[in-house]
């Protein structure tokens, strides 16, 4: 009788406190975030007010005869900012990080490579066209002068102030130059076309570099990017990346190593910002990016893969350019060939917020498929880490087959024949001059290896209904995330262990049904019998 009264407690609680609790979960709500969500965009639906008419300012309505009389009159009243913009990344172009093996190191674009132009050391007077300063043309700039500081260059509000090219990161000036009476009468917090002045023009051209970041995110919809669409939120580059004494939020990690400073998603959209459960649980290891930008490149291509081993060739003695139906330069003889790609899909990496990049220093391993540029750090065993959407850039570019290195190519140059590359379209002297220019040694034979460089994909988020849907990653063949093989995925892989375990579970489920009909059956016999 005590066994009969144990195994009708047993069948109760299976037949129905499991049940019910199986319900409670499934219908567990996520924390409630449409509150913070409405006020954020209320908050950035309003238009920031200046408590200062600059124009009505005696010391800017002067002739200035250079731009460093600019500054020194911005900061007659901004007492501090100097200081601020001396010790920020956009003024000094490198931070102090701590790598893994390496120690501390004191890396940025200052010093390090890439596979777009390579790097800025010996071509300074071209690249500071996106520094935030005047006058680094050399080794001898002076980062302690906070008169070498462009203010405008975040702060015009005209839309009029634009660097010169080759001009070591100064404007026109003169007759031909802009009106800084009217500028300096509108400065004001930074606009996305302050930001997009540099981030959207990097590596060459309009969203030849990152893919996410381009000129049309100024003027598109919330189809291209629901953050920043004109028909929505309409949000500025600075309601995300906030700065705190001039040093801004949010990490490239082409140039940057250390998990600090770093932007995520919840910090708006909070932990749990899903109705559903389930999704909420892929936030742990599934980073909010890698559902919600399914492809980037939207509205213009961006540069996939740029070989510089066809550099230098020629017609009639002359360099040209050949380009595709969309206007996107195919090959350049100063740059050598290029693929470009429109709506495309990203790839897929495990990240921890911290990264590695091959010094000019590092020995190159031939053995290897390719040279990375950077390592991004990140493995699903890592509690830190999240999958994360990542734009690959392939390509090929210069060693030195002797002594292993990466090369620094001298690229640009005011004048002929001082071995520029992109003057003089001679590969040799390029390269001579510029690992001269680094002080490291050339042993006068080169090659081009294949290299790879990962850039995280963070914006042009898509609409909700476009996110990437389950299938797309739980799927036997050609998932989205085919190539990240280190942890079990269920409906794509298959785990001899677990799957005996879900057949027993079915087998028991089934035969736990069985042995309770039969028990009832029986008990009811009894029962009819008494």
């Amino acid at each position: 009788m005590r066994i009969k009264n144990f195994t009708s407690v047993i069948l109760f609680f299976l037949a129905i406190i499991t049940p019910l609790i199986i319900v409670s979960l499934a219908m567990r709500k996520p924390a409630d975030n449409n509150h913070k969500l409405e006020y954020l965009r209320m908050q950035y639906s309003q238009t920031h007010q200046p408590g200062v008419d600059h124009s009505k300012m005696e010391i800017l309505q002067q002739d200035f005869q250079n731009p460093h009389e600019i500054t020194a009159a911005c900061l007659s009243c901004h007492t501090e900012r100097g200081h601020e913009l001396l010790q920020s990344s956009h003024f000094k172009w490198e931070r102090e990080e701590y790598i893994p093996g390496r120690g501390v190191v004191y890396i940025g674009k200052k010093n390090l490579l890439n596979n777009f132009c390579t790097g800025v050391q010996s071509n300074e007077g071209s690249c500071m066209k996106c520094h935030a300063g005047y006058g680094w043309s050399d080794k001898s700039f002076d980062f302690e002068n906070e008169y070498n500081i462009d203010c405008i260059i975040c702060h015009d509000h005209t839309g009029t102030y634009a660097k010169a090219n080759g001009g070591a990161g100064y404007p026109v000036m003169g007759d031909d130059g802009p009106d800084f009476k009217a500028i300096l009468g509108s400065v004001g917090l930074p606009k996305s076309d302050n930001c997009g002045t540099c981030h959207f023009m990097g590596g060459g051209g309009n969203n030849v570099k990152h893919g996410d970041l381009e000129i049309a995110m100024l003027t598109a919809g919330q189809d291209v990017d629901v953050h920043m669409g004109v028909d929505g939120l309409n949000m500025n580059c600075i309601a995300c990346h906030t700065a705190e004494n001039h040093q801004m939020k949010g990490k490239y990690y082409g140039t940057s190593s250390s998990n600090i400073d770093r932007l995520s998603c919840d910090e708006c959209h909070g932990e749990t910002p899903h109705k559903k459960s389930i999704l909420n649980e892929h936030t742990i290891k599934v980073a909010c990016q890698t559902c919600h930008i399914p492809v980037y490149a939207k509205v213009n291509s961006t540069k996939m893969y740029w070989d510089w081993s066809t550099a230098t060739r020629k017609k009639d003695g002359k360099g040209f350019e050949v380009l595709d139906d969309e206007g996107n330069i195919t090959y350049a003889s100063i740059k050598g060939d290029f693929v470009w790609q429109k709506n495309v899909q990203p790839e897929y990496a495990w990240f921890n917020g911290t990264a590695d990049h091959h010094l000019l220093t590092d020995r190159v391993d031939t053995a290897q498929a390719f040279l990375k540029i950077n390592t991004l750090f990140g493995e699903y065993k890592d509690t830190e880490s999240k999958i994360i959407p990542i734009k690959t850039h392939r390509g090929r570019q210069p060693y030195d087959t002797e002594n292993l290195t990466l090369i620094q190519t001298k690229l640009w140059d005011k004048e002929k024949g001082k071995g520029a590359l992109w003057v003089d379209l001679e590969w040799e002297q390029a390269i001579e001059e510029g690992m001269a220019y680094v002080d490291l040694p050339y042993s006068g034979k080169h090659d081009f290896i294949p290299t790879e460089m990962y850039l995280p994909i963070n914006h042009m988020v898509s609409p909700a209904h476009e996110a990437v849907s389950c299938k797309e990653c739980h799927t036997r063949e050609n998932g989205r995330l085919a190539s990240l093989t280190d942890f079990y995925m269920p409906g794509r892989d298959r785990n001899e262990l677990l799957d005996f375990a879900g057949r027993m579970l079915l087998i028991l489920s089934f035969a736990g049904i069985v042995v309770h009909a039969f028990i009832r059956i029986m008990a009811s016999r009894k029962t009819k019998t008494v």
